[in-house]
């Protein structure tokens, strides 16, 4: 697909994976990169669930500081706006989404990682939000989708001090949901994403929508949300042949098209 970042599909599983030596960093071109893998795995239906890969020896390493550092004002918060946008496109991916972590996933990173609906490391990973060791914060998602994950005050910790977080406090923080050997991370995320390349697409979409939707706006509103995607799965064909299905068969032996 692009020069440093790619996507390859297998089994109804999509694998973007970042290739820029030697850490991954988040230039430009691979956030234009990425959201372009991203909408592809959106748009085709042979893309039934994602996995965010950086290789075997690092997730990504977050911003390319150097092509940063003497950037203007105008400059950078054109740059903080299009890696915004780039890591939503990931979060809006509309299928199950985890990413799978090597060595480390920091600062841009971990926000990245933080688009993904579940986190896979190796035991060996670090984490964190290094930005104030610059003078700076996280500026993609880094003071946003991790508070609404760990909570503010785990986040702050985080972000005010800049530390560096080993998998196995991550694990406990919540940022990390499991914890693997390190040559076992990819295969553990492939095994997640894979019980969905059969499911109930739509149904999954929904699912990811009402969850990721709810936590946007205030209960009311989002029982009204979920309400209407519940219902709207009426008009679906994998309704009526998993409810068939369990009827006629007991559950868990439906067979979806994903309609």
């Amino acid at each position: 697909m692009g020069e440093f970042v790619s996507l390859e599909v297998e089994g109804g599983v999509g694998t973007i994976r970042l290739d820029r030596p030697p850490v991954n960093a988040l230039n430009n071109q691979v956030q234009a990169e990425l959201a372009e893998a991203a909408r592809e795995a959106s748009e085709r239906d042979d893309v039934r669930a994602v996995i965010l890969y950086g290789g075997e020896k690092t997730f990504a390493g977050g911003a390319d500081i150097k092509e940063m550092a003497e950037r203007t004002y105008p400059e950078i918060a054109k740059f903080g706006a299009a890696l915004t946008a780039s890591l939503a496109t990931i979060a809006n991916i509309p299928k199950p989404v985890v990413a799978a972590i090597t060595g480390y996933a920091l600062g841009g990173g971990l926000e990245l990682a933080l688009t993904a609906d579940r986190r896979i490391a190796g035991d060996n990973v670090k984490v964190g939000q290094p930005e104030i060791q610059l003078g700076v914060i996280p500026g993609a998602g880094g003071t946003q989708r991790l508070a609404r994950l760990i909570g503010p005050s785990k986040t702050k910790d985080l972000v005010f001090t800049g530390r560096f977080v080993k998998a196995e406090e991550a694990l406990a923080l919540g940022i990390l949901d499991e914890v693997v050997a390190p040559d076992d991370v990819y295969a553990a995320a492939h095994k997640w994403a894979s019980q969905f390349a059969n499911g109930p697409a739509v149904a999954l979409r929904a699912a990811k929508a009402a969850i990721d939707g709810g936590l946007d706006t205030d209960l009311a509103s989002g029982l009204k949300l979920e309400s209407h995607l519940f219902a709207a799965l009426w008009a679906t064909e994998d309704q009526r042949n998993g409810m068939k299905s369990f009827i006629e068969n007991g559950p868990g032996k439906a067979t979806f098209e994903g309609k």
